[in-house]
């Protein structure tokens, strides 16, 4: 099964900005789907200086790490 994510909230929102990144990096990459996600509007801020080593939302891991996962299993990233 094929599931693209689209991740839409900026670090304005870490929680709403993790949960898309999460459920790829520990749900679908998990249970062996193919999978991707798509920062698109305020997401593409992960992109700007530090924000992807500082964004942490609560109930979810780190985006350091959830984007660590992604990159450990080549999960491609769109903008």
């Amino acid at each position: 099964m094929r599931i693209t994510y689209f991740a839409s909230a900026g670090t304005a929102d870490p929680t709403r900005l993790s949960i898309p990144l999460h459920l790829a990096a520990n749900g679908s990459i998990e249970v062996g789907q193919e999978t991707a996600i798509i920062l698109g509007g305020d997401a593409a801020e992960l992109l700007l200086g530090h924000n992807a080593e500082t964004v942490e939302g609560l109930g979810v891991p780190p985006v350091r790490d959830l984007l660590a996962k992604l990159r450990d299993h080549e999960i491609p990233v769109y903008v």
